[in-house]
Parts: structure tokens; sequence; C-alpha cells
């Protein structure tokens, strides 16, 4: 049977449920306090002087386009899938560029390699690098492989809070089951597993940034995550033509003719809850609609302390440490960088100083990595001829008393600028820069409504249960449904929206609903199962 599903939030993780329950067959309304959908995968524009209103000037005035939150698209099978739930392509409705390298990464005195999709070329350039270090690095694939796939068969695609939520303990003592529980590493970091198979520190600095994906540290993370290395070698990293602000507009394109019902600047203040159970929101104006089913796409912890209150809110509250926050710098060039990669990392001096300063010391880290995105080179659109939407991220802690980083920022800011120069080679890039913009932490709590200003949700921390996160299907209350960073499965674009579909699922099958579809099945598979059915 169908129901009427409200969806709180309109970021990726609610788009995707909104697109998932509508298909099938349920009444979705969205309400976004924001007047954009979207959330974090917003886009800005700049004007540099001299131009405006889109026109191109030689110098490199004119307009800059920037997406302003995820810009590395991976796992592109939770797109597939989701466009598959409303039977669309999603190659020909959102299109997506393939980029190899797939990062460009410069450290300290002046040395630099590619990553490589292709494990074995990636080894080879290894050993060319640092020797000795190749077959290291294709025994982590082998892990991250069998990683992967124990994640893909517990992990995904499905409701979990807790380790009791992954296994059907009912055959827990088969010897195939016990062997992939022994397989999670449970126990080891994400740092441990790489250093135990590549030596090299800058290498493995490198491979540490995978944790960066879910703002976390590899030195706390659990093992498990060492899994986003095949993510990303065997399924590849894209641009979606237009950017990742594509993916907003396409999922929410896809809701809208699916006849889901999308309202922005409607804040969402509270539930309507009734022996455990939600009847319906209330929103900022005094209205209350009546639901069926509420998924939040707000931030999962705020939702149970804002929104539900009580008995959940206390069950939460404390439990989970947010995940770290960022300055972002959206610097228009006048110039492009022509050594630049679509992605780079510039990393810092010493992994461990920056990580205890930002997770352990909970202060900004005195010598960062930097991360770039510079897209003029795959899209030529993002900015005037000859010139650059550079984007810089550097992560930071969660917001801390005392830290007032409107006072903080202009000296931090400098900070970056001068590690680009020093170890990316950007030696002259404030006098490329024609225009610019900023976010800090207490930029992204307010204008995202996420827990301390933390761009990622929650920390993966925890050498045993750090992977998991407030479950898609509410314990505490009936009818409500989570998605989002901050949610199961946790951050990262393919996750959060992995997270709405999963949501809409279990409320779809909660509420007696027709399914997923043997075609959206199918198109969620892993590329290697679904070439081996083919």
């Amino acid at each position: 049977m169908s129901g009427k599903v409200i969806i709180v939030g309109g970021g990726l993780g609610g788009l995707a449920a909104a697109c998932v329950a509508a298909a099938r067959g349920h009444q979705v309304t969205l309400l976004e306090r924001n007047p954009w959908l979207g959330g974090k995968a917003a886009e800005l524009f700049l004007d540099a002087p001299g131009g405006g209103n889109g026109k191109h000037a030689p110098d490199g005035s004119g307009r800059f386009r920037f997406d302003m939150g995820p810009t590395i698209l991976t796992v592109p099978r939770v797109l597939r899938r989701i466009y598959a739930e409303a039977q669309r392509d999603q190659a020909q409705d959102l299109p997506l560029i393939r980029l190899d390298p797939q990062w460009r990464c410069f450290f300290e005195g002046g040395t630099q390699i590619d990553l490589m999709e292709n494990v074995g070329a990636m080894a080879a350039e290894m050993d060319r690098f640092a020797p000795g270090n190749g077959a290291g690095y294709q025994r982590f694939q082998a892990i991250a492989t069998h990683l992967h796939e124990v994640s893909e068969k517990f992990f995904f695609w499905k409701s979990v809070e807790g380790i009791g939520d992954t296994i059907d303990w009912r055959s827990q003592m088969q010897p195939g089951t016990m062997k992939d529980v022994l397989a999670l590493r449970m126990g080891q970091t994400v740092a441990k597993v790489i250093r135990g198979q590549v030596p090299d520190s800058r290498l493995a600095q490198m491979l540490d940034h995978y944790c960066q994906y879910v703002g976390s540290s590899p030195y706390l993370a659990p093992a498990v995550l060492c899994s986003i290395g095949d993510m990303q070698a065997s399924e590849g990293i894209w641009y979606p033509k237009g950017g990742t602000r594509a993916v907003a507009e396409g999922l929410a394109a896809l809701a809208a003719s699916l006849g889901a019902d999308l309202r922005t600047n409607v804040e969402v203040t509270g539930f309507e809850i009734t022996a455990d159970t939600i009847r319906g929101v209330r929103t900022g104006t005094g209205e209350v609609l009546k639901a069926d089913a509420v998924i939040s796409n707000m931030d999962a912890i705020r939702t149970y302390t804002e929104l539900v209150g009580g008995k959940p809110a206390k069950h939460y509250d404390g439990k989970y440490q947010p995940a770290c926050s960022g300055v972002v710098l959206y610097l228009g060039l006048n110039r492009r960088y022509e050594h630049l990669a679509h992605h780079d990392f510039v990393f810092s001096r010493d992994a461990e100083e920056e990580f205890d300063a930002i997770y352990g010391k909970g202060i900004p880290a005195p010598d960062p990595t930097a991360y770039l995105a510079a897209p003029s080179g795959t899209d030529p659109s993002v900015a005037p001829p000859g010139g650059e939407a550079l984007y810089v991220l550097v992560h930071t802690p969660y917001l801390r008393p005392g830290q007032d980083w409107r006072a903080m920022f202009p000296a931090y800011r400098q900070v970056i600028l001068d590690k680009l120069k020093r170890t990316a080679g950007l030696t002259d890039i404030e006098d490329r820069i024609v225009t610019e913009h900023h976010l800090t932490p207490q930029d992204i709590h307010d204008r995202y409504k996420v827990l301390d200003g933390a761009i990622y949700g929650l920390a993966s921390h925890g050498r045993w249960l750090g992977a998991f996160k407030p479950g898609n299907r509410s314990r505490q209350i009936k009818g409500l449904y989570l998605a989002g960073g901050a949610a199961h499965p946790g951050p990262g674009m393919p996750m959060v929206m992995m997270s709405g579909w999963i949501a809409a699922d279990a409320l779809d099958h909660d509420l007696g609903g027709r399914g997923m579809s043997a075609a959206a099945e199918q198109a969620g598979r892993p590329d290697r199962l679904r070439a081996a059915a083919e």
C-alpha cells in the first residue's frame, strides 16, 4: 500500500529518499528550510572585477562557478539504482566523466605522485617512487577488496545501528559467516593496516586520506574503512557533467517528475508524536502536516535532540563525536595552474601531528593537508578562458568552545596559502586571485544546521564499533526514518544517497509497499558482479 510521506531536508539523502519513495508509489512532500535543494551540494557564482553576468574577459575576469560542498563522486552504482527505481537510465539523464589519475599528490620536499585507478599500474608507479612498496599496495588492495565485499554483504543497503543488525545470527556458526566477521579486522585501525603493507610514510599518508571522505582520523578509524580503497579502485572517481551540483539538480528533477512535492523555505521545528509513533511535523509558521511516515535528512543527532526530544534525545546525547569541520576557500584565478590535476592533495609535513591537532587537541593543524579541486581542465565552463575556479578545503576541528572563526580566519587563510606556495608550487597564487569567498566551521554550522559545524556528520572513530551510526529506521519512534551523513552508512556522496535509499526502502517495507524491482537490484550491484552476470 502507499502512504503519505514527509521528508525533512532536501540534501542529497533527502532527495534520494524522495525519488525512491515516489517511485514506489508513495505520496511524498519534501520540506527544505533553505531556498535551494541539495544541501551542501550547492553552487556558488562569483563575478570578478571587469566581468559579470556570465561575460568572460581575456584577462581572466568574468564569472566563476564553484561546487560548494562535495566535489568527488565515487560508487556511481548508488545513483544507478536510484534512477533504475524510476525506470530511468542514469547514464543518459546524468552523464558522468571518469577521472584517471584520480588524485595528484604533493609532498613536502617537492616530490609528487599520481594515484591511478589500475592497481597494477599504481603498484609499479609506487615502486618507482619508493622501491619496495608496490607489492604491499597490491596486498592492501586485496584486503580492501575483501572488506568491500563483506561490507556489501552485511553493511550496505539496509538499516544498521549496531553489529547485531549486520548478521543473521542463526547462521553465525557457519564457517563462511565467521570468516567474514574475522575479516573485518575489528580492533585494528586504518593506519595500522596501511602501514603494515605500505611502509613509505608519504605513500601511507596518501592512502590515509581515504578516511577523509568520512572526516575521521586513520589513527582512530576502524580497519573496515580500508574498503574505500577498493571502492575507488574498482568503481572509479567521476565528475558529473555540470559538476556535483548536477547530481542534486538531477535528483530533484527526477523526484518532481515522479510527483513529489518539493517545497523550499519551509523549516520544520518539531514532530507530532503520539505513543512513540510519529503522526506528522510542525513548521515554523505553526502549520501541522500529517504523515504516515517521516524521513529526516537533518543531522541525525539534532533530529533527536531538537525535533523528537525526551528519552530518545537523551539516548543519543553525547553518544557520538562530531566528525571534523573545515575551512573552504573558493578562489577565482585569472590563470589556471597547468601542473594541477582535477583533484589534488597537498600533504602536511607530519600526518600524526596533523591528525593529533585536529582530532586530539581540537585546534587547527599548524601545517595542514589541503585538498584542491581544479576542474577547468575537465569542464572549461567553470571559469573564464584560461582561468580557474579553485576549490581549497582544509580540515579543522569541529566547533570548540572559545573558537571565534571570524577572528581566526584571516591568519589561517594565510597559513593555507603559504602551504600551497611551499608544497604545491602555487608560488604566485595571491597574484592570480581576482575574486574569492570562504566558509569557516561557524559558517558551515549556521548554513547547513549540522552538529557543531561537522562537514561529515559523525566521526567514524573506535577500533571496534567506529563504523556504526544511528540506524535509518528509528528504534525509538515508529514511523521515523533517518537519512544523511550522520545516519547509516555515513558521509560521502554515495553513502549519503545510499542512506536515503535505505530510509525509503525501510519505509516502503514497513508500509507494505511494492519493494525494489529486479532492474534496480541489478543496477546497484558492484561493477565486477554486474559484469560477471552479463
